[in-house]
């Protein structure tokens, strides 16, 4: 038995509207029972208790009480549901903090507002790339860093390679505070003969710096965005 939908006429397939543009429902088929929403946010909440992959159309609507058929007259696909997951939790950045101060403070904020909603929804990080899920919350996301953006003079190229590179970092933190959770311990080389390594050895010889004023998240991700942007703009 598959998961897939039933196969009709007019189905489309590449050239398919995005799931934003398309109808809450088809027009065919008894009155609705449930909403896009309502599907949405039991998909969610399936995801961020048992995981990504515990999410399909089948599973969706047992917890709705209905059958997968039914789930048909609203989605054409899973690839719809984890759009529509994508587009929803992305959302959850808002509202988004004014930029009245430094700029540079303002992208250090959303970052971390990045780095706590990948935390909320470990999932999120398979699937925020995709292209096709990129809906009408996450380009507001993208308008609103190019706002905060708006007084540096360097090229809007710059700008969105420095938004990207930024969410790119944000999600590399968040899978090792995702691995450290799952019980990944430190870095250990009890059992190994560093003679070879001279070098490693010299560096773990050293005295212990000062602790930064900042953390880790934060110096990275002010020494990114100060160097694609203030470098550019220069």
């Amino acid at each position: 038995m598959s998961d897939a939908p039933p196969v009709s006429a007019g189905d489309g397939g590449p050239g398919r509207p995005p799931i934003w543009s398309r109808p809450e429902r088809g027009s065919r088929g008894p009155a609705p029972a449930h909403s896009r929403d309502a599907i949405v946010v039991a998909a969610v909440a399936l995801a961020d208790t048992e995981g990504l992959a515990a999410v399909s159309m089948r599973a969706v609507a047992s917890a709705l009480g209905t059958g997968a058929g039914s789930l048909y007259r609203y989605l054409s696909s899973r690839d719809d549901l984890l759009d529509l997951m994508t587009d929803r939790v992305i959302g959850e950045l808002r509202p988004y903090p004014q930029a009245e101060g430094d700029w540079l403070d303002t992208m250090v904020l959303l970052g971390r507002r990045q780095l706590a909603l990948f935390g909320a929804h470990p999932w999120l990080l398979d699937v925020f790339h995709r292209a096709s899920g990129v809906g009408p919350e996450s380009l507001a996301w993208f308008d609103n860093c190019i706002r905060v953006l708006e007084p540096l003079p360097c090229a809007v190229t710059a700008k969105f390679e420095a938004i990207a590179m930024m969410t790119g970092v944000v999600s590399l933190f968040a899978r090792r505070e995702a691995a450290a959770g799952a019980g990944a311990g430190a870095l250990s080389f009890a059992g190994v003969d560093l003679a070879a390594y001279p070098h490693l050895v010299a560096a773990f010889g050293q005295p212990p710096a000062p602790a930064p004023r900042a953390d880790l998240v934060e110096r990275t991700l002010r020494s990114l965005l100060t160097g694609l942007l203030l470098a550019e703009a220069g």
